[in-house]
């Protein structure tokens, strides 16, 4: 077994808090193992290390320092894994209560000043067996374009996911951001650029992107957003728009932070309007889905810069007494056909069950 397996293992037998993650499209894996159960927070994203962070910006973000920490990488030799089929029973259906979601939330776009709300629901899988690296490795083998993690405090929980969507790439003052929305499946031996993408999704991709810009034009100079393109993350398609700048010298990293978290990709437009409706109708708390997490003011060996490097909490799963707690979501406006938006996160959450 690779000495970065048995680790998480060991780790988590011993109920010590551990991240391990792979970037998008690279090779190397990254593991951060804490000493001791010590549950440190970030107080202003000044810290070096790795954060975890909830959906909801009134609490605090989860902090493993790098300083206390072992910090290994490793190159895992895969290939000749084979994900495994297993069946597992789910234990909530809640199809009628997403719907009435849904509606009730297209009603509130047609009739106040809501333009667009991201509707989640939580799916609670029995597991007949559990294999924390088995889980990993199936994440690893079949998700090679998304960024691929297994987190773990025994204050917290256990999570795994494999998130398509970046929020943050900072080196100094400098910074990457994206818009991702609009979601189809993937259908074998169509080309990227002759995907169909209705005005719905276009619609909604391009709230995504103008509030990104609103947000960024006041803390940031040398804006610059890319033409949209159709990415792949597993066997859905979604729609991306790149966005770089430089922050102005009175903004730092927590404010840019905050300009953009959440997202409309995850939350919705006006903000504050699709925030409180979530809380106020979502039958379920997201804690950590649709949040952030990712590497913090880390160092480049090559150089003295620091960089960060943060994705949005998206295709995971909190794992706790044999059940799997899946989270899936879809934008809605006013277009939205609510059984498709249902169907739809029946698609995502295949993301997961093939990984159980």
């Amino acid at each position: 077994m690779n000495s970065l397996l048995k680790k998480i293992a060991q780790h988590y037998q011993n109920s010590l808090p551990f991240v391990v993650y792979r970037k998008p499209n690279k090779k190397e894996v990254y593991g951060i193992f804490m000493q001791d159960d010590v549950l440190t927070y970030t107080g202003n994203f000044n810290e070096e290390g790795f954060v975890f962070a909830p959906f909801s910006s009134k609490q605090k973000a989860i902090l493993f320092p790098v300083e206390n920490a072992l910090c290994i990488s490793e190159v895992l030799k895969l290939e000749n894994e084979k994900v495994a089929k297993k069946t597992h029973t789910s234990i909530n259906n809640n199809k009628e209560k997403h719907i009435a979601i849904v509606e009730k939330a297209i009603a509130q776009i047609k009739n106040t000043p809501l333009q667009k709300v991201v509707i989640s629901r939580e799916e609670i899988i029995q597991l007949s067996h559990f294999d924390i690296l088995e889980i990993y490795k199936n994440l690893l083998v079949s998700y090679a374009n998304a960024f691929v993690y297994v987190w773990y405090h025994p204050k917290i929980g256990l999570w795994f996911g494999a998130t398509p969507e970046t929020l943050l790439f900072t080196e100094e003052n400098s910074f990457k951001t994206m818009s991702l929305a609009g979601t189809q499946v993937y259908k074998p031996n169509t080309a990227a650029n002759k995907t169909v993408w209705k005005s719905k999704e276009l619609e909604e991709q391009q709230l995504v992107t103008d509030f990104i810009g609103s947000q960024l034009k006041d803390i940031a100079k040398n804006l610059s957003i890319d033409k949209t393109e159709t990415v792949r993350a597993g066997d859905l398609l979604h729609l991306k728009t790149k966005v770089t700048g430089v922050l102005n010298e009175n903004a730092n990293l927590e404010v840019l932070i905050r300009a953009l978290h959440p997202t409309p990709a995850v939350c919705g437009l006006p903000r504050d309007l699709a925030r409180d409706f979530i809380v106020n109708n979502e039958s379920y708390q997201r804690t950590f889905y649709t949040g952030f997490l990712g590497e913090l003011n880390l160092k480049k060996s090559d150089s003295l810069a620091k960089s960060s490097q943060l994705f949005v909490n998206l295709r995971c799963m909190h794992v706790q007494n044999k059940q799997a707690f899946l989270f899936v979501g879809g934008g809605i406006t006013k277009d939205s056909v609510a059984k498709k938006e249902w169907e739809e996160t029946v698609s995502k959450a295949l993301t997961m069950k093939r990984v159980l």
